[in-house]
């Protein structure tokens, strides 16, 4: 994937949006590993605006994980500051399946769920 890119006005309107939230995912000393990877992912599908917690590194490692992040999930890069990211990512259009789920769902088919009980009427 390529990061997203936004207008200014989409940015500044994001940034302004980010101030009251918490940072969602923090990263450890193991840095951008395929577990925190796909948790900033889960965090982006689930919320679309997340900050992300750095480890103490130099400014040019914070930069360069913030840059990879973003490319790698698709993700616009709203805001570095200090050792928080913050990361948008819109939902996806509805009638687009997510990547994840290859599986079509399947008919309804009425019949009550095993172990629920209907309501009497």
């Amino acid at each position: 994937m390529s990061e997203l890119t936004l207008s200014r006005d989409e940015r500044l309107r994001l940034k302004s949006d980010s101030h009251h939230l918490d940072p969602i995912v923090l990263l450890g000393a193991g840095g951008l590993t395929d577990a925190v990877m796909k948790e900033i992912d889960r965090a982006l599908t689930a919320h679309q605006l997340v900050k992300v917690r750095t480890p103490t590194a130099e400014r040019p490692e914070r930069e360069q994980m913030f840059l990879e992040v973003a490319d790698r999930l698709g993700a616009a890069r709203i805001q570095l500051i200090g050792r928080t990211m913050v990361l948008f990512r819109p939902p996806p259009p509805e009638d687009a399946p997510h990547p994840r789920t290859s599986r079509a769902p399947s008919p309804a088919s009425g019949k009550p769920l095993a172990g629920r009980k209907r309501a009497q009427t």
